[in-house]
Formats: C-alpha cells, sequence, structure tokens
C-alpha cells in the first residue's frame, strides 16, 4: 500500500469545522427538543391527538425524504450555497414554528424545518469531505461532526427545558436565529465552494419518486412504534417499496441520476451503510427506551433525564475522536468491529437491569453510544471516502437516510417488541373500571397518568413489566449488533488503514 500525499487541512479548514459544527448540533437538538416543548405547547394551542403526532414527526419525514434530492443538489449548484440558502430558510421556519398561532400553522412549520434540515445534513458532511482530502483527518473530522450532532440531540431537553421554563414554548425554536446569523457571516471566509464539473438538470420524476419510496416506509415504520402493525401500515410500506423499485430502475436509465446506484456495487460502501442502519437502529431504540426508563420507571424530570444523557455523550466523543486515531494503524473495519463488541457489553447491562438500577441503565446506554461513536466516524468515513469528490453529495445524503432510517426502524420495532412484553405482563387488579384497566395495560405512560388511582403496588408492577420489555429488546438488539460486528470484522477487511491508497484516489 502507498501513502496518501494529498494537501492536509490547516487552521482555515478546522475552523470551517467548527463552523460546521453549528448547524450540525443544531439539527440534533430540534430532534429531541419539542420532548420538553410539547405540553406547554399543547396547553396553548390546544391541538388534537392526530395533529401532535404530525407535529412531532413532520420534522423527521421531510428530512429523510429530501435527503437524497438535496444531497444531489448540492453536487449540482454548489455544497456552500446550499448550505447558506438552507441556513436561511430554517432559521425563517424556526421563527414560524416559534410564534406559530394555530397546530396547523405548526405542523407546516415543522415539515419546512424538515425541508430545510435537509439541506445542511448532506451538505455539511460533503463540504468535509473537500476541506479534508487526507482520509486521517478526514474521518476526525466527521467524528466531531457525527458528535456534534449527538451532543445536540443530549442538550435538547436540557436546553429546551430552561427556555420553556423562563420564557414560554416558541423559544427554543428561536436557537437556530444567532447559528444561522454566525453561519452566514463566516461561511465565504472559511467554507469553500464545490459543484461537480458537468451536471445535467435535476430530474423532478426522480424526486417525486424518491420521496413516494422514503416517506411512506418511514411511515410504516414510525406507525408501527405507537400503534402496532395494521393493513394500511403494511400498504404504506408496499407502497414505498414498489415506488423505490419503479425509482431504482429510473436511476439505472438516467445518464444524470438522482442517485448513482451503482454506489452500491463498491463494497465497502454498501457493508457500511448495512452497518450504519443495524448499529443505528439499536441505538435509536435504546434510547428511546432508556429516556422512557428513566423518566418512568426511575421518576426522573425530562430535564434530568436529559442530564444523565451527558456521561453517554461523552463516551461517544471520546469513540469518535479515538477510532479514527487508530484506524491510522489498523484497518477501520476492524477498529468498527472491536467498538460495537464492546458496545455489547451495553446491551448486556440493559439486558439485565432491574428496577432502581438506573446508574447500570446510563453505565450500559454509554457502552452503547460509544460503539455508535466508532460507527458513525467510521463507517460514515468509509461511505463518504468511497467515491471521488464529486458525489460526496450523494454518498453524503445516502448515508443520513440510511442513519434516519436506521433510527426509526430501532425505535419501531424495539418499542413495539417492548409495549408487546409490557402487555402480556402487567397485571390488571380486581375492580377496576375498563377504561382504566385499557390504561393500564396499553402502556407504561398510560399507566402513570393514572397512578394515583391505581391500587398499591400495581405501578411497581407495571414498571417492572416494562423493564421486562426493555430486557428483552435490548437482548434482541445486542444480537443484531453482534451480527453487525461480524459483518465489520469479515466484509470490511480489505478496506486499508486510514492514509493508505484508495482505488478511487486519483479522483479524489
Amino acid at each position: 500500500m502507498t501513502r496518501q500525499r494529498l494537501t492536509r487541512a490547516g487552521k482555515r479548514q478546522w475552523a470551517g469545522l467548527g463552523l460546521l459544527a453549528m448547524p450540525t448540533a443544531l439539527l440534533g437538538l430540534d430532534v429531541t427538543v419539542l420532548y420538553l416543548v410539547a405540553p406547554s405547547m399543547a396547553a396553548d394551542l390546544s391541538p388534537s391527538a392526530t395533529q401532535l403526532l404530525w407535529i412531532m414527526d413532520a420534522y423527521g419525514f421531510l428530512v429523510a425524504g429530501f435527503l437524497v434530492t438535496m444531497g444531489t443538489l448540492g453536487d449540482r449548484i454548489g455544497r456552500r450555497r446550499l448550505l447558506r440558502a438552507g441556513m436561511i430558510a430554517f432559521a425563517a421556519a424556526s421563527v414560524f414554528a416559534a410564534f406559530a398561532p394555530t397546530a396547523e400553522l405548526l405542523i407546516l412549520a415543522r415539515a419546512l424545518l424538515g425541508v430545510a434540515g435537509a439541506t445542511l445534513m448532506p451538505s455539511t458532511l460533503s463540504l468535509i469531505s473537500n476541506m479534508f482530502p487526507d482520509a486521517r483527518q478526514r474521518a476526525v473530522a466527521i467524528g466531531v461532526w457525527a458528535t456534534m450532532f449527538a451532543l445536540g440531540m443530549a442538550a435538547g431537553p436540557i436546553v429546551g427545558g430552561a427556555l420553556v421554563d423562563s420564557l414560554w414554548w416558541g423559544a427554543p425554536f428561536l436557537a437556530a436565529v444567532p447559528v444561522a446569523l454566525v453561519v452566514l457571516a463566516g461561511a465565504r471566509a472559511l467554507l469553500p465552494e464545490y459543484a461537480a464539473p458537468t451536471t445535467g438538470r435535476l430530474d423532478l420524476i426522480s424526486v417525486g419518486l424518491s420521496l413516494a419510496a422514503i416517506l411512506p416506509v418511514i411511515y410504516a415504520v414510525k406507525r408501527i412504534a405507537s400503534d402496532g402493525p395494521g393493513v394500511p401500515v403494511l400498504v404504506c410500506a408496499v407502497a414505498g417499496v414498489l415506488a423505490g423499485v419503479v425509482f431504482v430502475r429510473r436511476q439505472r436509465r438516467l445518464p444524470d441520476p438522482l442517485l448513482d446506484v451503482a454506489l452500491f456495487g463498491n463494497r465497502a460502501f454498501t457493508v457500511a451503510l448495512s452497518v450504519l442502519l443495524i448499529g443505528l437502529a439499536g441505538v435509536g431504540g435504546s434510547m428511546y427506551l432508556v429516556t422512557q426508563y428513566l423518566q418512568l420507571v426511575e421518576g426522573l424530570t425530562p430535564f434530568d433525564a436529559g442530564l444523565w444523557m451527558g456521561p453517554p455523550a461523552l463516551a461517544m466523543f471520546v469513540a469518535a475522536i479515538g477510532a479514527p486515531l487508530l484506524a491510522r494503524r489498523s484497518r477501520p473495519g476492524s477498529v468498527m468491529g472491536a467498538a460495537l463488541g464492546v458496545s455489547l457489553t451495553g446491551y448486556a447491562l440493559l439486558a439485565t437491569a432491574g428496577l432502581d438500577d438506573g446508574i447500570p441503565v446510563v453505565v450500559g446506554f454509554a457502552f452503547v453510544y460509544l460503539g455508535l461513536g466508532a460507527l458513525a466516524a467510521l463507517g460514515t468515513d468509509m461511505v463518504v471516502g468511497a467515491v471521488p469528490a464529486t458525489r460526496s453529495g450523494s454518498a453524503a445524503s445516502m448515508s443520513e437516510t440510511v442513519q434516519e432510517l436506521g433510527i426509526a426502524v430501532g425505535v419501531a420495532l424495539l418499542g413495539s417488541l417492548t409495549t408487546a412484553v409490557y402487555r402480556t405482563r402487567v397485571t390488571v387488579p380486581e375492580g377496576l373500571t375498563a377504561e382504566t384497566s385499557g390504561s393500564l395495560t396499553d402502556n407504561l405512560n398510560a399507566t402513570m397518568m393514572i397512578a394515583e388511582g391505581l391500587p398499591p403496588g400495581t405501578v411497581e408492577a407495571a414498571q417492572r413489566a416494562f423493564t421486562g420489555g426493555l430486557n428483552i429488546a435490548s437482548l434482541v438488539a445486542g444480537v443484531a449488533v453482534a451480527a453487525a460486528t461480524v459483518l465489520c470484522l469479515g466484509m470490511l477487511r480489505h478496506v486499508p488503514a486510514l492514509g493508505e491508497a484508495r482505488d478511487h484516489d486519483a479522483e479524489v
């Protein structure tokens, strides 16, 4: 193997990374900030149950739906230009959301935030690939980028709680305004512009097909988590898959496709995406269940539960920075496999947790997040680094889409499994009304809302049933992550250590 002889990033590029970290953290914060905003917002706007669901979900749906389109658009019109336009749109939509007078307008604002957010995620990641052509530095930069998103998610409940308590429910959305001003002010000086030299027009039919493929699948997996499987949900999933088949066939015929499906012929690209999907499914489902455990079993407020997410976020940061450094001497697949193997300790702790085990649960999730740090840094770098610079926007969008899908699948599958176990294990005391019995057997959150009217010992039994569901879901997730570990060690061993030549180096 020969070492890459590429220009190493200097102070300007690292300062540019600091600038890119700001919208990345903002996107992570926007994912979780509604956890604390929702109650006071609901009291002010009085949304129906369906409207509240769409207020929570519209952002994620539209982000996932437009990632592929926006990643390719950035390749064609310029990644810095897309970032600047997206930052302006995100700030404007955030102000709209903060002062939305009705639930309907807040749903619209959240949808617009999703479209704007879809421009920021692939543009920040693809700009990193331009700014850090040296593979060693790029992997560290991507580790910082991934960690900032996770830190934003961890900070969401904390920031949201502080701003809602001191101001009003719309205040957390306004955090986007100063971030946008800083990014717009510094973009020209710190960020390079890049657009692919030869590209055709954006194929609007492909855009429509990509939305028709992604949105129904994301909707289906989210509804499985809340309502369980049913005919309408399965129809959505099948419709999405069929649209996906048509989309792929069209991309193969177009001279300038929206998504170059030939990328999947690269083994490192395809395996890294598969491992990211499995890993994010485990992390997404575990995070959902751990936050539920801390609040509903341990009795913490959302603000306090957010604080307890600090140690896992620190573990992820250490892994996201440390893994690329280790991958300079060892093959990235081996480092990823080892980190995922260590994360199995976390799944084991979650699988054996009981009541009053808050510290073991947080420690377990810290191990899970440690595995995510290495996976997010090296897996994402492997996806972006597997293609030449002209297609890094498209590769970045695929990485982000897979991660969004992985989180949604994890919440849906592990959440549904936990609910199923809960319903089989919870016991209903005699003498309860049908309505009370229905709440008790539905889920633990509904049980806690009627806790004062339940006989002694009922709430503890329900908490024990939920914890049993957490145990089984964590065991299933651990098995899946073990399979991903084997996949890393077996299928990615051909990927050289960072800094050694790859097949497309001449094109970078």
